[in-house]
This record gives C-alpha cells, structure tokens and sequence, in this order.
C-alpha cells in the first residue's frame, strides 16, 4: 500500500496524497450511506405514493416547459 501511495503522490508528500485519499474515501463511503438511505426510503413507499409521486413529476415537468 504504501508504494502505491508513492507512487501515485506526484509533487506532494506522502502524507498529502494518503490524507486526499482518506477524504475521498470518506466521500464514496458517504455517498454510500446516502443510496442506501434513498433505497429503504423508496423501499417503503406505498404503490399509491409512488402514483403520486409520478403525477406531481409529470406535473412539474409540464410546468417547467410551459415557461
């Protein structure tokens, strides 16, 4: 691990490049976190809310094309 970290730093330090890959880490682990968020949350929606849901889509992309 380390001599991927070396090899790929560029002009910083080492310890730069592992902090950039520590924050992108924590990103895609974030982002992660969110879909799974958004699939329980859409998991539970009733087929009539879903409906809905689709109306009121509808709906607003007829608004926005109107304008």
């Amino acid at each position: 691990m380390l001599a991927v970290v070396e090899r790929t730093k560029g002009d910083r330090s080492a310890s730069e490049r592992v902090n950039e890959l520590l924050k992108l880490a924590l990103k895609l682990e974030r982002r992660d976190e969110l879909e799974h968020e958004a699939a329980l949350f859409y998991s539970t929606t009733s087929p009539k809310a879903t409906q809905e849901e689709r109306a009121f889509a509808k709906a607003s992309l007829r608004t926005f094309t109107r304008d």
